[in-house]
């Protein structure tokens, strides 16, 4: 994994402004816009960590759920002729396409964490 930072199951972007000499992100996959910065690898580390915290704080004070970065659903879109023969595959192993899709990217990510 690059370019990002994970914490209480919360994911952030890593980037760096070469003009203001900073690293930046926010958190990734909630409504709400919470940023980051640090002039340092360590800088910023932490404040990804406090900015986690403060959003879970600010939620829970107003009331407000927390969001996790990601639900667990998603749309994808792939080629007509593809989705036809996915389907069909799945129909021939007895289970749903949804679960065909999720078992594949699960697959796919358990191969290529094994490579990091």
């Amino acid at each position: 994994m690059k370019d990002v930072l994970v914490y209480k199951d919360y994911t952030g972007s890593v980037h760096f402004s070469a003009d203001d000499e900073v690293f930046f992100g926010k958190i990734e996959g909630i409504e709400d816009l919470v940023s980051f910065e640090g002039s340092s690898v360590i800088e910023l580390k932490t404040a990804f960590e406090e900015a986690v915290g403060d959003y879970i704080e600010l939620c829970k004070e107003s009331g407000k759920k927390t969001e996790k970065s990601y639900k667990g659903s998603f749309n994808v879109r792939i080629a007509p002729d593809l989705h036809k023969k996915a389907k069909r595959l799945a129909l021939m192993k007895g289970m749903s396409l949804n679960l065909f899709i999720q078992k594949a990217v699960e697959e796919e990510v358990i191969r290529e964490s094994s490579n990091v």
